[in-house]
């Protein structure tokens, strides 16, 4: 197994010679560590069936289905599939998923550590996802800004994206707005914390799910700091020019891997219609997203 630096990006490594069908303990594990350090790890070469991608999903964490059903795989709810190809004239998944910036489950109370995301069917032209660090964020942030955002935490909601379902046309929108606060009320997570694996002081806000901040004591904060700690760390800048903007492609039979703590990411969208599947596994790792302190 053979694990290189992605030539001229910011983050990442590829990985050439990894088998699943073959693969130890430690190999896993090689490719984990790697995970933590790189943030992002292609493995190349993979050929997986959705068993077989699901089995090795496993191997990294322990995997949770996405809350809703119309995204799952008709054969293993836990892998979430976005497409936009039907199968046999049936809506497999959802199309057009994601395009705006997010850290996945970040509305949730318990998000998870590693994305996996095995791409199946590849459109021709404007492939890829777009990636931002927030450990870096953090890093680069003016120190008056880091000294704003200390003790506070950010309130995480996923109803500016939700997508519409089926079954929810022909209904009134206010029901659909209070099934989805009664569903999936908004949650607070610290604004910075540090990583369990590495140490590393994270920015843990986006675009997509973040809604406002709180100082310690609950008292919402001026939404003219969201504003300017999204502006800072690139998540406004439309033309994708920010130089943090890290664009990862792919190709058939890459897995991705990504440290779903420190990342945020972006769907890359064709602008003409293409056909386009992929494939999603998302797990826990051996620890929390972030450490509570002890009351």
């Amino acid at each position: 197994m053979q694990i290189t630096p992605q030539a001229g990006k910011q983050l990442g490594v590829t990985v050439k010679g990894f088998d699943h069908t073959t693969a130890s303990e430690a190999d896993v594990a090689r490719v984990l560590s790697a995970v933590y350090e790189h943030k992002i790890v292609v493995l190349k070469g993979q050929q997986l069936s959705p068993r077989s991608f699901h089995d090795l999903g496993s191997r990294f964490g322990r995997p949770e289905a996405y809350y809703e059903p119309m995204y799952h795989h008709p054969d293993n709810p836990d892998i979430f599939v976005s497409s936009n190809v039907p199968e046999n004239g049936k809506q497999i998944g959802v199309p057009k998923t994601g395009k705006f910036w997010h850290a996945d489950y970040q509305f949730m109370p318990e998000p998870f550590g590693i994305t996996l995301i095995h791409p199946q069917v590849v459109p021709e032209r404007n492939r890829g996802t777009y990636f931002l660090d927030m450990g870096a964020a953090y890093r680069r942030l003016p120190d008056e800004l880091k000294r704003a955002v200390a003790g506070t935490n950010g309130r995480h909601s996923v109803r500016k994206y939700f997508k519409i379902r089926p079954s929810d046309v022909y209904r009134p929108i206010s029901e659909i707005i209070e099934e989805v606060e009664r569903k999936t009320p908004a949650v607070l997570h610290p604004t910075t914390f540090t990583h369990p694996m590495t140490g590393e002081t994270v920015l843990y806000l986006s675009e997509g799910f973040t809604v406002g901040l709180e100082d310690a004591d609950g008292t919402p904060l001026d939404d003219a700091l969201l504003a300017r700690l999204f502006k800072e760390t690139g998540q406004l800048d439309e033309e994708m020019t920010h130089e943090a903007v890290h664009l990862q492609e792919f190709e058939k039979g890459d897995l991705l891997v990504w440290d779903n703590r420190s990342l945020i990411h972006r769907a890359r969208h064709t602008t003409t219609p293409e056909p386009t599947v992929s494939h999603r596994v998302t797990v826990h790792d051996a620890r929390p997203l972030y450490e509570t302190a002890a009351a």
